[in-house]
């Protein structure tokens, strides 16, 4: 697959702090790429670095085969960006910030009312902003944002704070866009939307990559307690390792008839990275 984004030994200091430690990730194109870690890990400082908004201190990165300290329009017109602090024109209908920003990136205005109902404000494109919950300004970012098709959207922290019923509307429009092949750079400390979204995940902590790869590969590789939770008719749960002294007891179970259901116990995003880093995520 071809690389879209590219990061070799990133470091990047503030002055006696570092804030990012040798990263480096091959991201190929298509790919919902997801960046899981705490508040104040790094993640915002690592987008702004790729995407050409601040300078490393060390390392190589590469967006769309140029290196980031030499982006242009060219490349700026083939990428997208949401953080949680994306401003939109509070006095401006959501049509009108759309068609504002439809002339700079100099794109079919036509476009505009197919992406407010792509984004559920099909029936708001004539109402003011400020009148807007920050989940409608959220998606109307996101909207904005798709201005361009962009090959590349980067998304920091995009659900954070809404409801879960407008976070799932997200979700379902960021899967139907990598369908089309827009590759995702996803920032986010939510393992839920991580754990559903991303083809890969690398863990960040502290401006260091702890570990790195798809949630399968992740959860085999630290299932080191392997266990089955069986939950009984009258609704009584049991948890038994997986071995020889306990295969008795799960078949005696099982003979019965009284089992409901059974499922192995792989361990989670969250306990990934609590017993790699000793916190969690939030």
């Amino acid at each position: 697959m071809d690389c879209a984004i590219a990061m070799q030994d990133i470091h990047k200091d503030f002055g006696a702090k570092t804030a990012i430690k040798n990263v480096s990730i091959e991201i190929n194109r298509g790919e919902l790429f997801g960046f899981l870690g705490p508040s104040g890990a790094g993640k915002t400082t690592t987008i702004k670095i790729v995407t050409g908004q601040l300078r490393q201190t060390g390392g190589t990165a590469t967006i769309l085969g140029r290196d980031t300290l030499t982006l242009n329009h060219e490349i700026y017109s083939q990428i997208g960006i949401v953080t949680d602090n994306s401003g939109v024109y509070e006095n401006m209908t959501a049509y009108d910030n759309l068609l504002l920003f439809s002339r700079i990136l100099n794109t079919d205005k036509s476009e505009i009312p197919v992406l407010l109902k792509k984004v559920g404000l099909g029936d708001d494109s004539k109402k003011r902003v400020k009148k807007f919950s920050k989940g409608m300004k959220q998606r109307l970012i996101l909207a904005r944002a798709m201005l361009n098709r962009p090959k590349i959207l980067f998304l920091d922290e995009p659900t954070s704070g809404l409801d879960p019923s407008t976070a799932i509307e997200i979700h379902n429009l960021m899967m139907e866009m990598k369908a089309e092949g827009t590759t995702f750079f996803l920032t986010t400390h939510n393992m839920a939307e991580a754990s559903k979204l991303c083809d890969r995940i690398a863990l960040f902590n502290e401006g260091i990559i702890v570990d790195m790869g798809t949630l399968d590969e992740l959860s085999q590789k630290y299932n080191t307690e392997k266990s089955v939770k069986i939950v009984l008719e009258d609704g009584e749960e049991q948890v038994l390792p997986i071995n020889a002294e306990s295969s008795g007891k799960i078949a005696e179970l099982v003979s019965s008839g009284k089992v409901l259901t059974i499922h192995s116990q792989e361990p989670t995003l969250e306990d990934i990275f609590l017993k790699l880093t000793g916190r969690g995520l939030s």
